[in-house]
């Protein structure tokens, strides 16, 4: 399997020598690194190539790097159902640049670029319909970005006062910043809520 992979890798490199930088075999997966400003090129040409045939979108997602200047990896991975092969196309972005869009490769290709921009801010050039599609309308942020606060920013509850949903600023009561970490089944020094009657004696009833 290895030595047909290398040898797929090495004909797609040789195909796209200015659009591939680069490609290795891990966990029995081709990874392909390509140059982001040729996304566009390199899937049309692994969808419609012989030797490769990925005519498969399987996904397309990111990988947030903060500490490096070009933040973001966005990877695409195809399927070929001829070869019975994957493939994973991975592209390096800074924050802020535009990434094109292969709807005009892979229709489906829309709702995972939407997704991205949802969750991670990278924006997909020529889009038909760049919008967010998991969060709500006028979200703030971009929640699998790693700088991303845990507890959110905004808060969403029904008014009964306004009888309809607002926004809040997250509010954390004090009461759950404590946790005890003590696992359950060691039994903790006091009584915890819930267990108050576990000490009293039986009654008539449970004899």
């Amino acid at each position: 399997m290895d030595s047909a992979l290398q040898e797929l890798g090495e004909h797609i490199q040789t195909s796209l020598e200015n659009h591939v930088r680069g490609f290795e075999i891990a966990e029995g997966e081709l990874n392909l690194a390509v140059r982001a400003d040729r996304i566009v090129e390199v899937l049309s040409f692994l969808r419609d190539d012989a030797k490769s045939l990925f005519k498969v979108l399987i996904d397309i997602t990111a990988v947030d790097r903060p500490g490096r200047a070009k933040r973001f990896d966005v990877v695409y991975h195809l399927l070929s159902m001829h070869l019975n092969q994957r493939i994973r196309v991975r592209l390096e972005v800074p924050e802020g640049d535009p990434v094109p869009s292969v709807t005009g490769v892979f229709p489906t290709a829309g709702w995972y670029e939407r997704e991205t921009w949802d969750m991670y801010g990278i924006l997909f050039s020529d889009h038909p319909d760049l919008r967010r599609i998991l969060t709500d309308y006028g979200f703030q942020g971009f929640p699998l970005r790693k700088d991303f606060p845990l507890t959110g920013y905004v808060e969403l509850r029904y008014s009964e006062e306004e009888k309809r949903v607002v926004y809040e600023p997250v509010k954390l009561t004090q009461d759950f910043r404590d946790f005890d970490f003590m696992s359950p089944w060691e039994g903790a020094k006091y009584i915890l809520p819930g267990d108050e009657k576990a000490d009293e004696p039986a009654g008539p009833e449970a004899s």
